[in-house]
């Protein structure tokens, strides 16, 4: 939750419970908490000298929870830098797969079971597809990301997978690729999708729901070069699932926040008690250890060399990966630079030595932002 909710999540958490509490789960009463005391000392502190006047300074340690908002922009920097180093110079599309509201409280129920479903069925409905269509007949490369929320922040679980028009038969070792603005029909696609999601809930003793619609909805849209697609993707990987920007207001026990209409394209505004609010945003944490973005095929993380034989045959020239800069606050009254003295942690707290902090001044040493 952005940092401005942070006191309405403090001062309507019994609230939060009353209400919503038969339906919480402990990874959402430990978000909670984390993010309660991120950068407090309760999280811990790290404290440091100024080279030249000798001034300390104590910062406090952030929560390092994934759906914290202030502790997910490096990791969705560093995820957005490794997936741009996998681009090809090819054709790209997004293809969605969503499943209707009548599955939504059986998903919301069995979520880790039924969000790896929706990650294998949609892989291998893709798959299928590649390796039968004629101008590809291969295996495809793609990057999943699961969404669970719709623009108003409804429960709305859905998968959105960025393909390249491109296929690799690791066989014959050879390349091939599709151009236009045209990958498969998504009516054909989405068939396929339901039919092994329907058999994957059989084999595992469920049933769909009364009144389950037969037609689902897909997509399948040209995204160009496919960078745009995954700076979309990357922005509630490792945050959460609203920007602080859209909390227009808080007061008096009311929420308003902005969301943009996936129809008109336009702003809409939405007012509600903040323990509404506070669950719309809550109820989107995913089960511990649930990894959202996935990538498969020749851009899995063990087909390194694979996609490095396809980038040699496509002559793919790959740009340096930026070097992320460890920067630091300058000393607030000379604006030097500052060395750290001791880390304390929220369990335990290490002392550095002053032997080994002079041995190791140069490693510490951080330039100012």
């Amino acid at each position: 939750m952005p940092r401005s909710s942070y006191a309405p999540v403090s001062s309507h958490q019994t609230d939060l419970l009353n209400v919503y509490g038969q339906r919480m789960q402990t990874v959402h009463h430990r978000t909670i908490e984390h993010i309660l005391t991120c950068h407090t000392p309760a999280c811990g502190e790290i404290a440091s000298q100024c080279e030249d006047c000798l001034y300390d300074t104590v910062q406090h340690l952030s929560c390092g929870n994934r759906f914290c908002p202030s502790c997910g922009h490096l990791a969705n920097g560093d995820w957005l830098t490794r997936q741009q180093q996998k681009l090809l110079p090819v054709d790209y599309y997004m293809v969605t797969f969503t499943v209707p509201r009548q599955l939504r409280p059986f998903v919301w129920h069995h979520q880790t079971w039924a969000y790896n479903m929706l990650f294998d069925c949609a892989v291998a409905t893709l798959q299928s597809f590649f390796k039968r269509d004629k101008k590809l007949l291969g295996s495809a490369g793609l990057t999943v990301v699961l969404h669970t929320h719709a623009r108003n922040l409804d429960f709305h679980p859905h998968v959105h997978l960025i393909v390249p028009a491109g296929s690799f038969n690791k066989r014959r070792g050879l390349w091939r690729h599709k151009k236009g603005l045209y990958l498969f029909k998504a009516d054909n696609m989405v068939r396929v999708f339901r039919g092994k999601f329907v058999q994957a809930m059989a084999q595992a003793g469920y049933r769909l729901p009364p009144n389950t619609p037969k037609k689902w909805n897909a997509d399948c849209k040209h995204v160009g070069k496919g960078d745009k697609a995954l700076t979309y993707l990357a922005r509630y990987l490792y945050r959460g699932v609203i920007k602080e920007d859209n909390i227009l207001s808080c007061h008096n026990g009311m929420v308003t926040f902005r969301y943009k209409n996936s129809t008109t394209k336009q702003y809409q505004t939405l007012t509600e008690p903040v323990v509404e609010f506070l669950w719309r945003v809550i109820q989107h944490v995913l089960p511990k250890g649930f990894r959202r973005a996935r990538d498969y095929g020749f851009l899995h993380g063990n087909a390194k060399r694979t996609l490095q034989r396809i980038q040699l045959m496509l002559k793919v020239r790959l740009s340096p990966p930026p070097i992320r800069k460890l920067t630091q606050k300058c000393c607030p009254h000379c604006q030097g630079k500052l060395h750290i003295i001791w880390i304390k942690r929220a369990r335990s707290r290490t002392q550095i030595r002053p032997s080994s902090l002079t041995l190791k001044r140069t490693n510490t040493a951080m330039d100012c932002a």
